[in-house]
């Protein structure tokens, strides 16, 4: 798998989810098996550019290449703007979202809403691939499968953008209106991967070493992307990797490993956002981990109660080390994500 001119361990993608996939996590994923990770959104409005928020978005710092930084936007001039802007701060890859279905960004007619309007969507994707080029730097696209079921044109905007120059697509199996509700549908993806020579990824729905396995033999795709299944399973990259190769599954991680694993990524999310709000924003990584855990609901009620880092830390050894006393692996099966995050 490659995009550009830079080469990817594997075809196991982070997807990039607002709130979520800040480098502390894009690094957990990529320690656990993801060959690839994109950042979250970053907004394209220069007048925000300096904000905290997004200058924590776009930290890069230790994280390994290829640095991938997804833009959002609604003007052709402002991304390509925004794509040297990040590009002067270690962007490799750029990649434009067009997938994005929460109301507070499709209101404003960026994410997914700008497929609802392909001369605008085709002006942004020309300007960011035209501001890239003299740098090197390969463009990619994220959409959904269409605005609503009776309008389905990724396929016409993925061969639209692949003669404007991107160099990977990839489709959320559904549409803006189904936001993450019912199922994703992989018949689009199939559609826009065999119209297409650039590699398409699969997004949507891919929570378990067998449903990667089948959405790849039924799309061809070249990789699949995973988003809210690895949300306190990071291992899950691995572990649909092994499968992939062996068709065997790995066992579950040992209590000892996530343990260290949650530590570590709690003082790397302090380290990136401070201690008062690294403490309330970890709340939910902390939630995810311990959701389908014997007392995880109990533990994070307690968990959200906590002010310091250090009794956040101190708690989630405790609540790790009494668990492993029972039992040396997690538990087999694992609960879904109990939130919702762009993906």
């Amino acid at each position: 798998m490659q995009i550009g001119p830079y080469p990817l361990p594997n075809n196991l993608f982070v997807a990039p989810m607002a709130g979520v996939t800040d480098r502390p996590f894009r690094q957990l994923c990529r320690q656990f098996g993801a060959g690839y990770a994109v950042s979250e959104m970053v907004t394209s409005r220069p007048d925000l550019w300096a904000s905290l928020k997004t200058s924590r978005r776009a930290n890069h710092d230790g994280e390994p290449g290829p640095i991938a930084v997804q833009i959002a936007g609604t003007e052709a001039q402002m991304m390509a703007d925004a794509t040297r802007y990040n590009i002067d701060r270690g962007a490799q890859i750029i990649d434009i979202n067009m997938g994005c279905p929460a109301k507070k960004v499709c209101n404003k007619w960026a994410g997914s809403a700008l497929m609802q309007d392909e001369p605008l969507a085709l002006q942004i994707i020309s300007a960011v691939v035209e501001a890239a080029l003299p740098h090197g730097v390969p463009v990619t696209l994220k959409m959904r499968t269409g605005w609503c079921d009776t309008e389905k044109n990724a396929l016409s905007l993925a061969r639209a953008a692949e003669v404007a120059g991107v160099q990977m697509v990839t489709v959320h199996g559904r549409t803006r209106e189904q936001g993450y509700k019912g199922f994703a549908e992989y018949d689009t993806v199939a559609a826009v991967k065999a119209a297409l020579k650039i590699p398409v990824v699969a997004n949507g729905d891919i929570d378990s070493p067998e449903k990667a396995r089948d959405v790849l033999r039924a799309t061809g795709a070249d990789a699949v992307m995973i988003g809210r299944a690895a949300q306190g399973s990071p291992w899950i990259f691995r572990e649909i990797g092994h499968f992939l190769v062996t068709g065997e599954h790995l066992a579950p991680p040992l209590v000892a490993e996530v343990r260290r694993a949650l530590l570590e990524h709690l003082q790397d999310h302090y380290g990136l956002y401070g201690e008062y709000t690294g403490v309330r924003s970890a709340r939910k990584h902390i939630g995810w981990y311990v959701r389908a855990l014997p007392g995880g609901d109990a533990f994070r009620e307690h968990m959200n109660t906590l002010e310091t880092a250090q009794q956040q830390l101190a708690a989630v050894a405790h609540f790790l080390d009494g668990l492993g006393s029972q039992m040396d692996r997690l538990p087999v099966a694992r609960a879904q994500p109990f939130l919702e995050t762009s993906e």
